[in-house]
């Protein structure tokens, strides 16, 4: 075998494990610290209920009128003037909130279509962070 062509088999083999100490080293790096799961480093504040529904009804609206869809849901959305209230003791935090609205962002007409239908509307899962108690 001649010289420079165990020199490339050496190089290959050197870049390949320094790509895979590379992965190895971003994964520890990204990893979350104990405490953090869930929150993607985020400091823990509470979602301001009139900036998270004011922003899902001009998102709403702008997807109805992407999409189509004339519902009761769109038509709200639209008109949007006040922003309820979370239900009673339900403390979403701004984490739920950014990726509920990421789902959101990243959904088909065909699965926004079921999310604002007059009847049977779904909500995805990411945005259920306050879901109510089932009745014995």
């Amino acid at each position: 075998m001649s010289a420079p062509t165990r020199d490339r088999r050496g190089a290959r083999r050197r870049t390949g494990q320094a790509a895979g100490l590379s992965a190895l080293l971003l994964l520890a790096c990204i990893a979350p610290v104990a405490g953090d799961i869930g929150s993607c480093g985020q400091p823990v504040e509470e979602l301001d209920a009139r900036k998270f529904f004011s922003f899902k009804a001009q998102w709403d609206c702008a997807r109805c009128a992407e999409c189509g869809l004339g519902t009761r849901a769109c038509d709200a959305a639209c008109s949007f003037t006040t922003a309820p209230e979370f239900p009673s003791g339900c403390y979403p935090l701004v984490h739920d909130g950014e990726v509920c609205l990421h789902r959101l962002m990243e959904a088909s007409c065909d699965e926004y279509r079921g999310y604002v239908a007059d009847e049977g509307a779904s909500t995805p899962t990411e945005c259920n962070f306050c879901p109510l108690d089932e009745a014995p």
